[in-house]
């Protein structure tokens, strides 16, 4: 059976590699005589697994040795309710940028533990841009300020690596946290801009259940707010991040999606990847007459998620059936915004990304 271009925006696909090597470890690792995912993550089979994956998520990203790296269940929205019980005091100020549904939920996730201040916000435009820094209404005794570098289900991107795109502010002593589920392994990130970054792994990292924070160690001495020692980033790290059982097959996983990446050309060569295929597909949208379109203000637009419309909603269900007979799946709309969406993180390639531009013509050419 062929494999789909799965356009899914998480859990997303993995590299064919990645999953052939995964199978052939299943049932035995090595000579350990079972499965990794039967294997105890205090022996020395799986310390070397995690010990690997995290060298190369190191070196993947030039994180610098003053920074932490933690793997720990669950995705953002778990790291969204986290980072305010370790790095604020019980009520104090925290400010949120707002440019999609992931910020918001990310204020749900703070609001019952501190004084949580919406600096910026772009909902009254259907989050399809990014409000100036000019414009940013900071605190200068936040905790921190909190942002998403790139919306996936709206489609909007902090870029600042793009000529007239939006950088990340400079929050002078106030250390800036980013969700960078969806972007983060696409480009160079600057790590150091940043007191810590977080993201789940199911999009560019590999599969779902296990996410990454990666956090300046000197955030690590705040106090926080009361909260149970499996909560606590500091006693995590302590462990390893095996405080208890981890998610042991997710993050070898994870490790071999790293080591993947690395072999690929790092993070350089998926930034000329990501440009490209981000190119080709807007091109055709937007060449497309009005019979596609795409709402994001083109300074913002992400390049891991497109989504977009047809010019009549009702051939939606005809442009999915079409799509799957192709053998292209995962590019109906979020229920939030309806429409399409092509999600095309670095594991999808350059050639699938042009199938969907052929789906769109041939569909257009038919219905048009």
């Amino acid at each position: 059976m062929a494999r789909a271009y799965n356009f899914s925006p998480g859990p997303a696909m993995l590299p064919e590699s990645v999953l052939l090597e995964a199978r052939a470890t299943m049932l035995e690792y090595g000579d350990a005589g079972a499965s990794i995912v039967e294997i105890s993550h205090r022996g020395a089979e799986f310390i070397d697994i995690a010990a690997r994956a995290e060298a190369d998520l190191r070196e993947l990203l030039a994180i610098p040795a003053d920074y932490a790296v933690l793997f720990l269940p669950g995705g953002a929205t778990t790291q969204q309710a986290l980072l305010p019980l370790n790095f604020a005091a019980p009520g104090q100020r925290a400010d949120y940028v707002l440019t999609g549904h992931w910020g918001a939920t990310a204020t749900r996730q703070a609001a019952p533990y501190v004084d949580l201040n919406v600096a910026a916000s772009s909902e009254a435009d259907g989050y399809r841009s990014i409000p100036p820094v000019d414009q940013w209404k900071l605190s200068k005794d936040a905790a921190y300020v909190h942002v998403t570098a790139n919306e996936t289900i709206h489609g909007v991107e902090f870029r600042p690596s793009k000529p007239g795109g939006h950088a990340f502010p400079d929050t002078g002593d106030v250390p800036l946290f980013a969700d960078f589920s969806s972007s983060i392994a696409s480009e160079p990130v600057d790590i150091p801009r940043f007191g810590a970054i977080y993201a789940g792994a199911q999009k560019n990292l590999g599969p779902v259940g296990i996410g990454v924070v990666i956090v300046r160690r000197d955030l690590l001495a705040r106090a926080g707010q009361p909260r149970a020692d499996i909560f606590d980033y500091r006693l995590q790290l302590a462990a390893d991040s095996m405080l208890n059982t981890p998610p042991t097959w997710n993050w070898y996983v994870a490790g071999l999606t790293f080591r993947w990446m690395l072999e690929q050309g790092g993070v350089e060569a998926f930034a000329r990847r990501s440009d490209d295929k981000a190119g080709l597909l807007y091109a055709a949208i937007d060449g497309s007459g009005g019979f596609y379109r795409n709402e994001v203000d083109r300074a913002v637009r992400s390049r891991m998620n497109v989504p977009f419309f047809l010019h009549d909603p009702a051939l939606d269900e005809a442009f999915l059936a079409q799509a799957r007979e192709a053998g292209l799946i995962g590019l109906k709309g979020h229920r939030v915004t309806g429409g399409m969406r092509a999600s095309i993180y670095n594991p999808m390639p350059l050639e699938g990304v042009q199938a969907l531009v052929d789906l769109m013509q041939d569909f257009q050419r038919r219905h048009g």
